[in-house]
């Protein structure tokens, strides 16, 4: 994976002969209010990750802090026809990680694949 800190990828990247694609992943560290145990943490996370798996089409998952009862990495990506599109739908998923009560975020992360 090489980041690009957040910027679009350089013109021509990722070109085949059928068209454009556009990779962008998100990282989003958070914590997790009010959890007790993993198994609490694990139903926020859970709730967050399949909810944006199906609001968003994104592949989702718990990528880090498995074994830590309120700490959670959490990585999302879209493959996209477009820059624009790509952005719009991990901007998507952004404000709705920051909107949920239940956790606080540490730290975010994107960085365009190619």
């Amino acid at each position: 994976m090489q980041s690009t800190e957040g910027r679009p990828p350089p013109s021509g990247a990722a070109v085949d002969s059928v068209g454009s694609m556009f990779v962008l992943a998100l990282e989003v560290d958070l914590h997790v209010n009010d959890s007790q145990s993993l198994k609490a943490k694990r139903q926020v996370v859970k709730s967050l990750v399949d909810t944006a798996r199906h609001r968003f089409g994104v592949s989702a998952a718990e990528v880090g802090g498995q074994d830590l009862w309120q700490r959670a990495t959490l990585g999302f990506a879209v493959v996209a026809p477009s820059q624009q599109q790509a952005s719009e739908v991990i901007d998507g998923v952004d404000r709705f990680i920051w909107s949920h009560a239940g956790v606080d975020v540490v730290s975010t992360d994107r960085r365009w694949l190619e």
